[in-house]
């Protein structure tokens, strides 16, 4: 296993997989359980991961990203998508089994921060994704593998190819595999005093 400060420090965006490497399903499963442990507002865990591995359906996608390699040759391609309305879906399931008054007090907020809102509504999904992708990348790293976060493609097109939900958005890609080959050299990192500020911008 590797420890998540070093997987933190040695992700790279991996270009080229190995497409004879199948990943094993208990093993996507663990990982898509570790990002079902991401973060979301209100516990609303509005991200959605819609997994695709048939080759038919990877090649359409393909010819929808700019014909980049990794959408075929990955074990696995993750489109992660926000459910906008999870918020209006059965509230009180996100708090089922805590006592009823505390239950209702967050059916309660969660309808006052998001009804009406629908840049909020949005935002939250795209945040609650963010989040979710990441730690999809750290627990395949857990398991030895590597992965790519894309956005390269066109979104309109591969929501028809993925039939997806009127009220879903996609954000992203994570293609998760091995790795074909060392990666390039990386870029250039800025420097800690240009990236971190305290109590204020100058």
């Amino acid at each position: 296993m590797t420890d998540i400060l070093t997987a933190i420090a040695e992700r790279r965006a991996t270009k080229r997989f190995d497409p004879s490497y199948q990943i094993p399903d208990d093993e996507l499963r663990s990982i898509l359980n570790a990002a079902m442990h991401a973060p979301t507002a209100f516990n609303i865990q509005n991200w959605r991961f819609l997994v695709v591995r048939d080759p038919a359906q990877r090649t359409k996608i393909k010819e929808a990203a700019w014909n980049q390699p990794q959408i075929e040759e990955a074990a696995a391609l993750i489109v992660m998508c926000a459910d906008i309305k999870a918020w209006e879906k059965n509230p009180a399931r996100y708090w089922d089994g805590v006592p009823e008054k505390m239950q209702q007090t967050y059916v309660g907020m969660i309808r006052n921060y998001y009804e009406g809102h629908e840049q909020v509504q949005r935002d939250e999904g795209m945040r609650s994704c963010g989040m979710a992708a990441y730690a999809i990348m750290m627990a395949a790293a857990a398991h030895g593998l590597q992965t790519c976060p894309m956005d390269g493609f066109d979104f309109k097109k591969v929501g028809e190819i993925i039939n997806l939900p009127k009220d879903h958005e996609i954000v992203m890609f994570v293609a998760i595999g091995k790795r074909a080959g060392d990666p390039p050299p990386h870029g250039a990192r800025l420097s800690f005093e240009e990236a971190v500020r305290h109590d204020r911008f100058a």
